[in-house]
């Protein structure tokens, strides 16, 4: 072996940036970012990082952005990556109404990648989440490959447990946090390449698709407040409302009526991407009283929540405006 990595490493000296000189450029940049570090924390720059975590169940939630998989680097900057790469993660927690705490990124890049760019999209993401960059990874690939885990926790705070997939019981109203197709309609439009979509002004329908693509919004504190309110079950709608609305009754041992209420298909989506387009990291939330969760949604200042149908008890009877429910939704093959 010539190197300790039994790859093509390069020595001291080559063309390229030096990892441990990126290393203290991104923990200089995460540090800076915040939120600011808990008294006996200790992040970046030793083996392994030391958090503290309040009295409460921790979270723990995993997620992958693989260029060309996840995300396309000619509609997404690597800004843009990095902020999508840590929230993805981050709606894991939200979907269980838990707080964020801290997060490993790990990053695999092809030579001349701009890897502190995409660090500033993660530090930004950080900043808004209140979820600090305490560690991770660097390596060389042939592929762009960001892995990003983050721990959070439930806390005690006689709000009831973690909410979770299996929680939802026939009779339950199906509510959303927010409108759907947003992600896929923007990644749409970027693809078409309309000179519009280049640069379109700040609050106009298209520029709403792009950043909802580009920088989706993990829904912590709608997380927190369903959970606070007496929901009983949740998910993040990372693979389009058909799909996730079925992960969520196979766990629960429930049917599904469904329906499109006013307002759910985004503005500039259609019905289909709505259903299956995926990657709007907004709430699906099973709860038994929908009026208390609207009032405690808007006494917290929230949009209000869409209710989207009910379970049933007719365990894998999925429907959808009186018909079946279509197959939708994104899967991996392997």
């Amino acid at each position: 072996m010539e190197q300790p990595n039994s790859g093509s490493g390069r020595p001291d000296g080559a063309d390229g940036t030096d990892e441990f000189a990126l290393i203290e450029r991104l923990a200089d940049a995460f540090a800076a970012a915040g939120p600011p570090a808990v008294p006996g924390d200790l992040g970046i720059g030793d083996d392994a990082a030391l958090i503290a975590l309040p009295p409460g169940p921790a979270v723990l939630a995993t997620d992958l952005v693989v260029g060309g998989v996840h995300v396309d680097p000619d509609v997404s900057s690597p800004a843009d990556i990095g902020w999508k790469a840590l929230m993805v993660a981050v709606s894991d927690l939200a979907a269980m109404g838990a707080e964020a705490r801290a997060a490993l990124l790990s990053v695999a890049a092809p030579a001349g990648f701009p890897v502190e760019h995409l660090a500033e999209g993660v530090a930004e993401a950080a900043t808004a989440t209140g979820c600090a960059v305490v560690g991770g990874d660097l390596s060389a690939a042939s592929v762009l490959v960001v892995s990003v885990a983050v721990v959070g926790w439930v806390p005690e705070d006689g709000a009831g447990p973690a909410l979770r997939r299996d929680g939802a019981r026939p009779g339950d109203a199906l509510v959303v946090t927010g409108p759907l197709g947003r992600s896929a309609a923007g990644l749409r439009v970027a693809r078409a390449a309309a000179p519009e979509a280049a640069g379109p002004g700040a609050g106009t329908p298209v520029a709403d698709l792009l950043a909802a693509h580009r920088r989706p919004v993990a829904r912590l504190a709608e997380g927190r407040v369903a959970r606070r309110a007496g929901a009983r079950a949740a998910i993040d709608l990372s693979d389009g409302l058909a799909g996730d609305a079925v992960h969520l009754a196979e766990a629960s041992g429930v049917g599904l009526e469904l329906v499109i209420p006013e307002g759910l298909v985004a503005a500039g989506a259609t019905r289909e991407e709505a259903l299956g387009g995926g990657e709007d990291y907004e709430l699906l939330v099973a709860t038994p009283d929908p009026g208390g969760l609207a009032a405690a949604f808007g006494a917290a200042g929230l949009r209000p929540p869409l209710v989207v149908g009910r379970c049933t008890g007719t365990a894998g009877a999925y429907r959808l405006d009186s018909g079946p429910l279509p197959a939708a939704g994104w899967r991996h093959r392997f």
